[in-house]
């Protein structure tokens, strides 16, 4: 089977082709601008619709008369982002007739992540740009056993990045800023039970500018994060009893983070798995790969049952495909 996967939830707009071996093709196109302007990002979506599709069947060697199954991020996201997904996914599945499936964002990162590495069953640390959760599966259901309060991590990030004149995104500047900083300042660690908040971290970081140096803030205020969600995935390791911790979502290309979940993982006796970075940040091929899996688990959809679903929860999504 070959399915093709449109990611549409964010600043990605992201065409990916997956058999059921391996990724044949995974392109993408990113929106840029003071952080996520709704109606401009499904603007930019909308625009480079055509090219990238072009040059993912051109990459992986599929007409579209090859494929078998046209898959879409469905949610959680947001909304005009996510109607140019869907749009297309409808368009495609009609002219071309063949089957349609509509996938949960989140979900799909953490089966891309199983397919691409040897994890088989882990507590999943998902940190990405609105999302931020600690996810397992059990009855049936990923279940989150810990999240935001508030904002994700990733946005945390970028909001301090912006007040620095950093672009969006802004992980890589950030990233050297955090290995240059030497100086750890007080930054609130905020962690309830399993959950977690972060715009309290961000508040104290910006007060902070002007007055000590933008590396050392920089460095405080993501360790203290990255602090709270490992020490929270150690807790969710222990209570669920798994031996895998999988880091994924668009975040997990943090040296710094990776560098803290191995040393946890390497002191329990577990073990540690991270997809390629092209595979951890929004991607089609992660979508293409979810619609796959389900639609071979029994799962069909009609085309009136494709309206995106902007708040889907991760525990919402029936698993049929796991055992």
């Amino acid at each position: 089977m070959i399915s093709l996967g449109i990611e549409s939830t964010a600043h990605t707009l992201g065409i990916g082709i997956v058999n059921e071996k391996e990724v044949l093709a995974n392109e993408s196109s990113v929106y840029s601008g003071e952080g996520i302007h709704p109606r401009k990002a499904a603007d930019h979506h909308a625009r480079v619709l055509k090219g990238v599709l072009e040059s993912a069947l051109r990459k992986s060697g599929v007409s579209l008369e090859n494929l078998d199954l046209i898959s879409f991020s469905q949610g959680p996201g947001i909304g005009p982002c996510l109607r140019i997904g869907a749009t297309a996914a409808r368009t495609l599945s009609l002219r071309l007739e063949i089957p349609i499936i509509g996938v949960n964002h989140c979900v799909s990162h953490i089966e891309i992540g199983k397919f691409t590495t040897e994890a088989r069953d882990p507590v999943t640390l998902y940190v990405s740009g609105g999302n931020t959760q600690i996810i397992a599966y059990t009855a049936k259901r990923y279940r989150v056993f810990g999240e935001t309060l508030d904002i994700g991590i990733g946005n945390m990030q970028d909001t301090f990045g912006r007040a620095l004149g950093l672009k969006f995104p802004c992980g890589k500047e950030m990233d050297n800023l955090i290995s240059k900083g030497k100086k750890y300042l007080h930054i609130p660690y905020t962690i309830k039970g399993m959950d977690f908040s972060f715009s309290g971290m961000l508040t104290e970081a910006l007060k902070y500018l002007g007055k000590e140096k933008k590396e050392d803030i920089a460095f405080s205020l993501m360790e203290t994060a990255f602090s709270t969600v490992v020490e929270a995935s150690e807790r969710a390791l222990a209570h669920t009893g798994k031996r895998e911790l999988l880091l994924t979502g668009g975040m997990a290309a943090s040296p710094r983070l990776r560098e803290m979940c191995e040393i946890m993982c390497k002191e329990r006796g577990d073990r540690f798995y991270v997809p390629p970075f092209d595979l951890c940040r929004d991607n089609g091929a992660m979508i293409a790969y979810q619609g796959m899996i389900e639609y071979k688990s029994g799962k069909r959809m009609r085309i009136e049952d494709t309206a995106v679903k902007q708040k889907w929860r991760t525990d919402e999504v029936d698993v049929t495909w796991l055992s």
